[in-house]
Formats: structure tokens, sequence, C-alpha cells
């Protein structure tokens, strides 16, 4: 047994001698991985010059206002489109093509209207009658008929109006076919064909198809104003309930503090009960809808409704909800059922932190300085992309049906009929080609979104990083002083954090930068996935799904070496990767107790969070949805009630996490103290151990049941 077991030492590293001047983090340590944080603040002086860059080309008044061909906003006061609020595609039909979605434009002329066609109309019709030719020429492009008079096939061929009219209607200040259905039907005009202009007849469907993808980014735009709208009356109700979260949060992190084994089960039969009212709520609604006409219509058959009030209407959904409530609650019931008697030993975990937070309460305010940093760097990340994606601009081309020297340049349509090229052809055209540009930068645009959210990765990342180290080094001091707390540091938090800063940036830049580059492959990874939806390659398909499966891990196990790792730099000052090293091995030299223990205390942890995102999230539910019969006309009138429930929800969970990662911070660093002490001391007088005795008595009490366990399997 004693061989076995120092075969199994050797293969997981070599454990901690007793070292009688260690007294928890190392003051006396040196820069770590410079070459990284040099990286890093090149990095970032690239990302800063990204932004510039991006903020001086884009536009994003483009994402919110039509603009035209020549990237005029349609109804912008004090320019030639100001009474033209709407904006008139020449062919619809382009815009059914997959660059409208890659791009945000049709590739075809647009050019803003005072109003949207009111009747089908093809040019070739319109050109013999002067009444028809009149009204078709408020849809040609600006200037039309001013020069010299064209033949109509003169006119289409330059592209200078539209080949064919369609029945209208301004969506979102767009003209769009006005798409009506008439007993499963589908009409536009009261027509199911149309004359594309050309002499040939198409169906109205395509029409259709084309609206579609026109309109995908415009529903978007739809649906966020009114969540905006519901935004602007209901915010103070919802700092209300955020408010009701964080007090909910620090009451239960106060009350662990001095009942910590009381809090917990109070915590887990609370969860329990919660759950149990979610169920019996949803099965009263199912029982309610039974015999109401529409309620059993499935949700496949209903499709998508942005408003989300229709599926309520449904048993289904509430048989759904019902049977992942039940699921959820046999799961955490079975889970305590066989870790009743390691509940035990994680709850005296759990009570060591409570002390250690109590004594560094500072702690449990430095989640809202790491939320800031990651607001910081979601705004930069934001705000960039958007600038970046209204890049774009409106490409002219010359167009020659003869050999010509400047066909194929590109020109400006407003200074074409000036220029030299007109000389040199005089048969050429300026035509709207494409939008994007030619330019290295517009050919490089790709490569810059790549390169926002490579870096948003890794600096969001870097602040979570930053977050670990400093609680760490201050946990870390808490453990390591053998009177506790008259041996504490004066400010261990600020004096962790300023280690972190001024020795180790280049460690956190780097653990950081390996979690990026995979969540940046995971992104790239679930980018494939959705192109290759259409594709029935499932050789294809199924090696996705294994690339997805295996990253995910990967991610998952990063983040775990990392944190570790994280808090071993805390205590040693070493690089990243024999702080990797090193914790790895340690966990390793324990795996037991990191099954006993770590993930058990993760566990409650996670229901301390359900038990406030569930209480507050009834509350909001109740009152949003008008319920609550004391405040009933004070909730405000929304057009979509789940806006603030997912919000306070979302954000009662942050809070919440934010509250509790603190201890779960401190339960990880006293953890891995606590095995670096079993290694280092044996107890005696000559070499103490620096836990506590309650810890002590607890903690050993468990291990030896775990290492008898293990010697009777042997």
């Amino acid at each position: 047994m004693g061989g076995e077991r120092q075969h199994y030492y050797g293969q997981h590293g070599t454990p901690q001698k007793y070292d009688p001047t260690f007294k928890g983090p190392i003051y006396n340590r040196g820069c770590t991985d410079v070459i990284c944080c040099v990286a890093l603040f090149i990095a970032i002086v690239g990302y800063v010059a990204v932004g510039i860059i991006a903020w001086t080309h884009g536009d994003p008044r483009k994402v919110i206002y039509p603009t035209d061909s020549r990237g005029q906003f349609c109804g912008q006061k004090g320019t030639p489109n100001e009474n033209k609020p709407f904006l008139f595609y020449f062919n619809i039909l382009k815009c059914a093509s997959p660059l409208v979605l890659l791009e945000f434009q049709c590739p075809t002329m647009q050019i803003c209207v005072k109003n949207c066609p009111s009747r089908y109309l093809t040019y070739l019709q319109a050109s013999g009658q002067a009444q028809d030719l009149d009204y078709y020429k408020q849809f040609c492009v600006p200037g039309f008929g001013q020069g010299k008079k064209k033949s109509p096939i003169e006119v289409l061929r330059d592209g200078d109006c539209p080949a064919v009219l369609t029945p209208s209607k301004p969506l979102a200040r767009r003209c769009l076919p006005a798409i009506e259905t008439r007993k499963g039907v589908i009409t536009v005009g009261n027509e199911t064909t149309f004359d594309d202009g050309h002499g040939q007849k198409r169906n109205v469907s395509e029409l259709v198809e084309g609206a579609k993808k026109a309109n995908v980014v415009l529903e978007a735009r739809q649906l966020a104003m009114r969540v905006f709208e519901d935004y602007t009356v209901s915010w103070y109700w919802i700092l209300i309930g955020l408010v009701i979260a964080m007090a909910l949060s620090l009451i239960f992190i106060v009350l662990l503090r001095f009942l910590a084994g009381i809090m917990i089960w109070i915590m887990i039969v609370m969860v329990i009960l919660v759950l149990g009212y979610g169920i019996f709520h949803c099965y009263m609604e199912y029982s309610r809808l039974r015999g109401e006409a529409g309620s059993d219509v499935s949700i496949g058959d209903l499709g998508f409704q942005t408003d989300f009030r229709v599926y309520l209407h449904l048993r289904q959904t509430w048989l759904a909800f019902m049977i992942i409530l039940c699921v959820l609650e046999l799961i955490i019931i079975l889970l305590l059922i066989f870790l009743r008697k390691r509940i035990l030993i994680a709850i005296a975990l759990i009570k060591e932190a409570s002390r250690a937070v109590g004594y560094v309460m500072t702690s449990l305010l430095y989640p809202l300085f790491t939320f800031f940093l990651l607001c910081l760097c979601i705004a930069y990340w934001a705000s960039t992309a958007v600038f970046l994606s209204t890049s774009n601009e409106a490409i002219y081309k010359v167009f020659n049906d003869t050999a010509c020297a400047a066909a194929g340049q590109r020109c400006n349509p407003e200074t074409f009929h000036n220029s030299n090229m007109t000389r040199l052809c005089p048969d050429a055209r300026c035509q709207f080609t494409f939008y994007g540009g030619e330019t290295g930068y517009h050919r490089a645009l790709l490569g810059l979104q790549i390169y926002n959210v490579f870096m948003f990765f890794w600096l969001a990342n870097f602040a979570l990083a930053l977050g670990q180290v400093t609680l760490a080094g201050a946990f870390a001091s808490y453990y390591w002083a053998i009177n506790k707390p008259d041996d504490l540091p004066a400010f261990p938090l600020f004096s962790s954090f300023g280690r972190a800063l001024r020795y180790h940036t280049g460690s956190l830049a780097f653990g950081s930068l390996i979690l990026a580059i995979v969540q940046v492959i995971r992104v790239i990874l679930e980018y494939l996935d959705q192109r290759l939806k259409a594709a029935e390659n499932r050789f294809a398909k199924f090696l996705m799904t294994c690339l997805k499966c295996c990253f995910w891990c990967l991610e998952k196990f990063l983040k775990f070496l990392n944190r570790n790792a994280y808090i071993m730099i805390a205590i040693y000052g070493t690089n990243f990767c024999t702080s990797a090293k090193n914790a790895f091995f340690l966990l390793m030299r324990n795996i037991i107790r990191v099954a006993v223990l770590d993930k058990v205390t993760d566990f409650l942890f996670l229901l301390g969070k359900l038990l406030v995102v569930g209480s507050v999230g009834i509350l909001a539910f109740f009152f949003f949805t008008h319920r609550i019969k004391i405040v009933e006309d004070t909730a405000p009138s929304l057009n979509y009630y789940w806006v603030p429930i997912l919000t306070v929800i979302i954000g009662s969970y942050l809070i919440a996490h934010g509250f509790f990662s603190v201890y779960g911070m401190c339960v990880d660093t006293l953890f891995l103290c606590f095995c670096e002490d079993l290694e280092r001391n044996d107890g005696s007088p000559e070499r103490p151990y620096f836990m506590s005795p309650e810890l002590r008595d607890i903690l050993l009490k468990g291990n030896a049941e775990a290492g008898k366990s293990e010697a009777q399997e042997e």
C-alpha cells in the first residue's frame, strides 16, 4: 500500500515539504510572463486603433434609419430627401439573396420616395401613357428625364427606373410588397402573379421571399423598439427588483456568517418549496386551459411569435414547464439524498469561508469592480462592432455594352456626366454595383470584426482573472495566519490587488489568452454550424457536433485549471505554467477530497443562487402580470411583460452570482490551502496546522472515512 501511494505521488508531482519560513502569500516576488504582458499591451493599443478607425468610417444611423444607394438618409431634414421618408427597392427579388444577411443591404438600387407604389405597373406599359409615366418617374433615380430622351430599353439598361412596380406598404419606413393571405392563397394587390417588366410572368411567392429577407433586420428592429418602450416605462420597477435581489443576497451572505449550518438547510428546503410551488402553478394553469378554444394548438404549429404571451395560452407550454420543473426537483432531491453526509462536511468548509469573508468584508464589494470592468468591455465591443458593420459604402462602376477603356472602373454618379469617362465612352453609364468597398480597410472588415470579438473575450477573461487572483490572495492571507485575525495584513484585499497588477499582469494575460482562443474557436464553430444547417451532409453535421462538444469540454477544463492556477499565483508568485502544473498535481494528489468537498459546495451555492432568483422572479411575475391586488394599478402596461421579468431574473442571477462567487473563490482558496497545509505540516507542536480546529476536526474526519472506504475497496 505504501509503495503504491509513493508511486501515486510520483505520478502527480512531489508533495510540498515543511518550510518554517513559509507564512502564506510570498511578498518577495518578481514579474512573471512578461512577454504576455507586452503582448496584451500591444493588443490593447491595436484594439484602440481599430475602435478609432471604426468610429471614423462607420455611421450607426445606418442601422436605424433607411439610406439610399448614395448613402443619404431618407426623410433627413436639410437634404433633398427631406420629404421622402420611405426607402424603395428597384428589384425586391434580389433581397432574397443571402448577401442581405451578411451585408444588411439588398444588392439592388435603392432610392428615397415620398409614397410607396400602390399598383402594378411596368415601365414598358407606363412609357406609352403620359399620366402613367409621370406617376412612374417618382420611383426613378433623382434627375431622371432631365437629360437627353432615352428609349424604354435604354432606361432599363441603364438602371434609371425599376422594371416593375408592385403594390407596397411602408414597414419601418421601407416599401415592401403588400402581402395578403386569402383562404390560404398568398396575393399581392389581389394578384397571384405579376409581370416582371421584362415580359415574364412570375409568382408573387418570389416577392414574399424577397420581402422576408429584406424584413429580417426590420422585424428585429421593430421588436427592439417595443422592448425599448417597455424598458422606458418599467426601468424603475426593474431597479427595485434588482435592489430586492441585492438585499436578499446580502442578507443571505450575512446570515451565513453567523448561521451557516442553519441557513444552508433552510436554503435547501426553500429551493424545494419554490420548485414545488412552480410545479403546482403550472399544473393549475394546465388544468384551467382545458376546454378553452385554441389551447390545444401545439407550439410547433404556432411557430415563432414575438409576443410570448401567446404561448401562455397553450396547454402544451405549461405542460413543458411542469415537466422541466419536475425533472429539476427530482434531480435535486436525489442529489441531496446521496450527498447528505458530504453536505455536512461542505457546511464546515462554508462556515470557515464565512469567517474569512467576515474578516475581509471588502471582498463582498469587489464583484462590483469586476462588473464595471466587464461593462466597459461589453460597451466597447458592441459600439466597435456597430461602427464596423456600418462602414460599408455604395460602390458604383462604369458599365458599357461595347469595349471601353473605362469599363469596370469606379465612378461617382453625381459627377459622372461631367467626367472624362463619358468622353471616352459616350454610351457608358455609372451604375450601382454592391455595398462594401474596395479599399484595404473595407477588405479587412471581416478580420477586424474577428479581432474585435477576440479582444472582447481576452479582456473579459482578464477582468475575471484579476478578480480571482485578488480574492485568492486575500483569503490565502487569512488561512496562513496562525493567530486569526491578529496576524492578518491591514488591507489584505488591496495588497493582493496591488501584487496581482504589479507582478502578474503577464500571467493573467497568458491564462485569459488561452481561454479566449478556445472561445473564439467555439464562436466560429457555431457560425459554421448555422451555415451547415441547410446542408444534407450527415458526416459534416456529426463532425461539427463532435468538435463543438470537445471544445465545450476543453473550455470548462481550462476554466477549472485557470481558477486553481490563479490561486497558486496569488500564494507563490510563480508563472502561469508552473502554477497550473502545481495546482493540477496538488488536486490530483487529493482527488478524493476534491470529489467529496469542492463540487458539493458548488452545488450548495447554486441552490443559493436559485433561491434568490426564484424568489425575485416569482415576485416580478406576479407584479408585472397585475396579479398582486394591492399594487395592481401601479404595475405599468407593457407590450411584452416577459421583458422586465427576464431582465429582473437575469439581473438577480448576476447579482447573486457576484456575491456567491466571493464565497466560491474563498472555498476554493481555503480548500487548496488546506491540501497544502496537510502536506507541509503534521499537526505537531513543531509543525502545527494553519487550519482552524473546527475545520481540522471535520475535514480530517471526512478524509479518514474516505481513506478507509478506499482501503476497503482495495
